[in-house]
């Protein structure tokens, strides 16, 4: 993805982001963790619009959101990233740390502004700690983050829909969190932007202290890959390439062996046979005066 290997990018949405939930933070400080615009508004339409099959759907989608599904769905987006073994363990290994690390600062903002939840009366669902920011909603933004990333990097085609996909799931988890009533439009808002800020700076991170490990996971393995076409050979100094189906091999001079005589270029043997002609003796000329 362009957007990661240029190292301003990140930057300025990341800072963009943080700059945006931390006024946002601050607002709910001041307010004494009460509600602001559009919460209770929002909670009082999901109430009025629970019925109880839409309300057992959102228990479900707001399940994705958290436990054992975001994790495996990290791994999956680092096993993406990768093409070798090795790679693909290094990837998912650091989207996990991302995750995880993401889910520790999130912890800490929410015990430091410790805003309390809409009232309990209200649940759909069951809800633990503190409101703002979500927690569901940072972990599915952060989740489909990575998920998109490894998509649009690897997919061959289809990726948008698959992006566009991802992106809705992680959109109606934190939306789920309102329509259950364990959490205010403004905790969703914030988990969004947290989430944001975090993927900002976990992406300038890598293209500023690891960049030659994301070229490489970008690049592969140095065998160049081509599916079903066959490439011609490209000769080069001390050595000849070798063309198969799938991949180019670089071979050695020495370990060619001399082409057979058929196999010589067009053309070469009119010359050999010219040059054999020339070295044929002709008889001398005999003297018609003798006669």
């Amino acid at each position: 993805m362009r957007a990661v290997a240029r190292s301003g990018s990140p930057v300025v949405g990341s800072l963009a982001a943080f700059v945006l939930l931390a006024l946002l933070a601050l607002t709910v400080a001041a307010q004494g963790g009460g509600t602001l615009f559009g919460d209770r508004a929002l909670l009082e339409w999901s109430l009025a619009h629970r019925p109880d099959a839409a309300a057992t759907l959102a228990r479900v989608v707001t399940h994705t959101g958290s436990g054992f599904v975001p994790y495996a769905l990290v791994a999956l987006a680092g096993f993406l990233l990768g093409r070798t073994a090795q790679q693909r363990i290094r990837a998912a290994a650091a989207c996990l740390v991302c995750l995880v690390a993401a889910q520790a600062v999130r912890f800490s903002v929410m015990a430091l502004l410790s805003r309390p939840r809409p009232a309990v009366a209200h649940w759909a669902t069951d809800a633990g700690h503190w409101s703002f920011p979500s927690g569901h909603t940072t972990t599915s933004a952060v989740t489909a983050g990575l998920l998109v990333l490894a998509v649009w990097t690897r997919a061959p085609r289809g990726r948008r829909p698959i992006a566009v996909a991802v992106g809705c799931w992680a959109v109606l988890v934190g939306l789920t969190r309102v329509y259950l009533g364990v959490h205010w439009f403004s905790d969703v808002i914030g988990g969004w932007l947290f989430a944001a800020w975090w993927l900002g700076l976990a992406a300038y991170a890598v293209t500023r202290f690891a960049p030659d490990a994301w070229a490489e996971t970008l690049r592969g393995d140095a065998t160049t890959e081509v599916r079903g076409v066959p490439l011609p050979g490209i000769p080069g100094p001390g050595a000849e390439a070798g063309s198969g189906r799938g991949k180019v091999e670089i071979v050695s001079e020495s370990d060619c062996d001399a082409p057979p005589p058929s196999a010589a270029p067009p053309g070469v043997g009119c010359h050999v046979r010219a040059a054999e002609a020339d070295r044929i003796p002709v008889p001398p000329e005999r003297d018609v005066s003798q006669r």
